[in-house]
């Protein structure tokens, strides 16, 4: 039996997630499993499953849960989960590293660590003094009373070249650091809060953007104590038995200005009303004991940070500070440097963090996979320039909220929007499998906004499946529209949808006109403030941005094009954003009327 490119792909993704066979003939009904190994072999998919796959593998998992409005208490356990298995395979590497360096010093080396593992952990050997030291313990909540500097030796031998330089600069009242996506910021200040907490007993604070977000700060910091401390940590917040509070807070905290320690900041960039989050964080760390720590990945040049990134907001209104010059993005890549505004800017792009030591990335994969704009955003530490984007940052910004303030809506219910409408956008990639799907919800009092509840993207899977899932969503909401781009494989989604649900389906036909209206319509929509999604949804607020006004080929008009090529779809969200709104009428304000026939 032959089967279409488009099975063959599904099954080439399903298999570099570590799926067997078996399960992908299941999936796909394919005729049976052995199909899987021959494709396997011919195309040398074996060939790509390395170990930094399992990890790249996780981060996406871990990146997905993060995206979803409010995560069930299963789905914050599954993150637990995956961080747990992160934590584990960074600790496995360093312990074949270490392996392999005894092997090669011989003996003594080897007895040597063995003796510090076992001071650092405990081991079966211990003295009754010890034994009951830990007895003792697990008597007192989080002890760490037998944690000394030296217990955190081997989790400095682990860091890269890059986190030293985050470490050595600890000292700096603001560390400002601008980094490449899955460098492991995050897992290196968890443990840098975690040993400073312990040795010095000050309060630790962790500002984000939601409270997802946060959890995966608290979830790092307990798997890093028991993988590399064996200590078992609990409580939110966690308090040690010495005094020190960590604290995971999200930005919408009405109580967190009431705290004060040292402060983390993590994807400050992707914050909306940064001015206001800054004020926060300041207020928290006014001592000048505390310290203040901002990372993230780049966003725009129009959001409010731009500013405090660049240090034009010290200076303003000081005309002595119009000429003071800022260190070059070089230096600051050449182990940053003290500015004067007295932060301490770093930047880590992709190819710095290869040259640290960190060996988890194939970078000329990834030039393949992203188009240059995108891969220069996503790991080279360049902001996207708002001003050549039909839609404004500033603008978006005030689109992203905190979706657990939607009171009628409940993702973990059956019916998450009991019995009010929906509207669904689903957009096909034109030039690769990829899909997206939105699900919307109209305005139906002037005040409302069009809100973004849910959202999915497709890869690698075939049309039939496809369906099944828009079908699937059709089952949890009451669905009155859906908009089908039916160009590629949309027209296969089409073919199935239109049958099963005809009085829905509206098929979308591309054309210059209908592009122009899509977007012209979303121009509408979004300056007059009339959308609304969850601020950990940082893809659309980009998918918005890569919409730019170009000429048509005959150079006599204006249309819109999104920065996509043959291997990203960075504007999928946005059409299927556009897909959905388009069911409403240019003359909104007026009482809308049935669309039934």
């Amino acid at each position: 039996m032959a089967y279409s490119p488009e099975i063959r792909q599904a099954a080439r993704s399903l298999y570099l997630k570590s799926w067997t066979p078996k399960d992908i003939a299941t999936e796909l009904k394919l005729g049976n499993e052995r199909i899987v190994y021959y494709w396997a072999d011919k195309y040398g998919w074996r060939d790509m499953l390395r170990e930094y796959t399992v990890e790249d593998a996780i981060t996406h998992q871990i990146l997905a849960l993060l995206e979803i409005n409010e995560p069930s208490k299963a789905q914050l356990d599954k993150l637990d989960r995956l961080i747990a298995h992160d934590v584990k395979l960074k600790k496995m590497r360093v312990d074949a590293q270490a392996k392999e360096i005894r092997a090669q010093s011989g003996n003594q080396s080897k007895s040597s660590n063995q003796h510090k593992s076992n001071k650092n952990k405990g081991s079966n050997d211990a003295s009754d003094t010890d034994v009951g030291s830990k007895k003792k313990g697990k008597g007192t909540k989080n002890n760490i009373s037998e944690l000394t500097a030296e217990s955190f030796h081997e989790f400095h031998e682990s860091l890269f070249e890059y986190q030293h330089t985050m470490r050595n600069n600890k000292h700096q009242r603001i560390r400002n650091i601008l980094k490449s996506r899955q460098v492991g910021a995050t897992y290196y200040f968890a443990f840098e809060a975690l040993e400073d907490a312990i040795l010095t007993g000050d309060n630790q604070i962790f500002l984000s953007a939601s409270r997802a977000q946060a959890e995966v700060f608290r979830s790092y910091i307990t798997n890093i104590a028991k993988e590399w401390l064996d200590i078992d940590l609990t409580g939110n917040p966690i308090i040690l038995s010495n005094g020190a509070e960590l604290r995971f807070l999200s930005t919408n905290s009405k109580t967190a200005q009431s705290y004060h320690g040292h402060v983390y900041v993590d994807e400050y960039f992707w914050i909306p009303k940064f001015d206001e989050l800054n004020k926060l964080a300041s207020a928290m760390a006014t001592h000048k004991k505390w310290r203040k720590t901002y990372f993230s990945t780049p966003s725009a040049k129009t959001h409010q940070a731009y500013q405090f990134w660049t240090g034009d907001q010290w200076r303003v209104g000081r005309d002595s500070r119009a000429k003071v010059e800022f260190p070059t993005m070089d230096e600051y890549r050449d182990g940053g440097r003290l500015c004067p505004d007295k932060q301490w800017r770093y930047v880590v792009t992709i190819e710095d963090a290869a040259k640290g030591g960190c060996d988890l990335f194939d970078i000329d994969e990834l030039r393949d996979e992203y188009s240059k704009d995108d891969f220069d955003n996503l790991f080279m530490c360049v902001f996207v320039d708002g001003s050549l984007s039909v839609f404004k940052f500033s603008h978006l910004e005030r689109a992203m909220c905190d979706s657990s303030h939607w009171t009628d809506f409940d993702i973990n219910a059956g019916r998450p929007f009991d019995s009010r409408e929906v509207w669904l956008g689903y957009d096909p990639s034109r030039t690769r499998d990829n899909a997206c799907l939105v699900v919307m919800a109209p305005p139906v009092v002037a005040v409302e906004k069009f809100r973004v509840l849910e959202k999915h993207y497709w890869k690698g899977l075939n049309f039939q499946y496809q369906a099944d899932q828009i079908s699937k969503v059709f089952e949890r909401y009451n669905v009155t529209y859906l908009g089908i781009d039916i160009t590629g494989i949309g027209g296969g989604v089409w073919d199935l949808l239109s049958k099963k649900h005809p009085r829905e389906a509206r098929a979308i036909h591309y054309s210059q006109e209908s592009k122009n209206r899509l977007v012209m319509k979303m121009i509408d929509v979004v300056e007059d403030n009339r959308l609304s999604f969850d601020a950990d949804h940082k893809d659309l607020a980009m998918a918005f941005m890569a919409i730019k006004r170009v000429t048509t080929s005959s150079g006599n008009s204006l249309t819109f094009k999104a920065d996509r090529s043959d291997v990203t779809g960075h504007a999928d969200g946005f059409w299927a954003i556009a897909h959905a709104v388009i069911n409403e009428p240019l003359d909104y304000k007026d009482a809308r009327k049935s669309t039934w026939s």
